[in-house]
């Protein structure tokens, strides 16, 4: 098998080019790196294109597939963007399929920080909420620190990208109730009865939801504070209002 190992071959460039959102939006592909998070999209049975491993680094035993690429420690220096490389990476087909099938959904307006959607996603995974949709101004879910911060729960729960009021009338046509995590003219979520399929609003960190999504909202809900924090971090927030629609369901049935 050959081995690249000149940073200005074709390929690498291609490579490196998917660590830019415009790229990635125009060949529906993206790159995960790491034992972990490979043999995960493998697993989950998400198209993988090319593995990529390093010159002397094991091909995991699992992978039978011969679409393997081996380069130098420089050319995957040069691709990785991982402190302390595991010396794989893979790139990967995006799959954007979305099934309303659940009864608990997640809407999000604007969080930019990767690993606030990543703590995100990876809560609604372990939750067992149906699905995500990501509102405009919103971080690239294969963003490769999102995908990090996700532990693999990226493959493993419903994600696509779309307008927010346009799903907000949608969801709500067809018997979600909307629920804004927001203070303004909030109630206390432990004090409300959870309905059946709830889909639950999350905003920016630091503007919140935009007006006109708490405006098309059934209701909005907030989390007391008591000590002299001004508010919780929107990961915090999404994991323990996550957990009590979910919990209450339920418990209410």
């Amino acid at each position: 098998m050959d081995m690249i190992t000149s940073i200005q071959n074709e390929k690498v460039k291609d490579w490196r080019k998917l660590h830019k959102r415009k790229e990635r939006q125009k060949t529906k592909l993206f790159i995960v790196e790491g034992y972990h998070l490979v043999e995960e999209a493998w697993k989950s049975n998400w198209e993988i294109v090319e593995v990529i491993v390093m010159d002397q680094i094991d091909i995991p035993s699992w992978y039978t597939d011969n679409n393997i690429t081996i380069v130098s420690k420089q050319v995957f220096q040069s691709i990785s963007t991982t402190k302390s490389p595991q010396g794989i990476l893979a790139v990967v087909k995006m799959k954007q399929t979305f099934i309303q099938n659940g009864k608990h959904l997640l809407l999000i307006d604007a969080v930019q920080d990767p690993g606030n959607l990543g703590t995100i996603i990876r809560t609604a995974d372990a939750a067992g909420l149906g699905g995500i949709i990501l509102g405009e101004g919103t971080v690239d879910a294969f963003n490769e620190k999102v995908i990090r911060a996700t532990q693999g729960s990226l493959f493993h729960i419903p994600i696509k990208e779309a307008k927010l009021n346009h799903e907000i009338k949608q969801l709500k046509n067809i018997g979600y109730t909307i629920w804004a995590s927001s203070l303004e003219q909030a109630h206390h979520y432990q004090h409300i009865h959870v309905p059946e399929k709830v889909a639950l609003l999350l905003g920016n960190e630091g503007s919140g939801i935009k007006q006109k999504y708490i405006e098309q909202a059934d209701l909005s809900v907030k989390i007391p504070i008591y000590g002299k924090a001004e508010s919780l971090n929107v990961g915090v927030a999404a994991s323990i209002l996550m957990y009590y629609i979910v919990q209450n369901t339920y418990i209410n049935k």
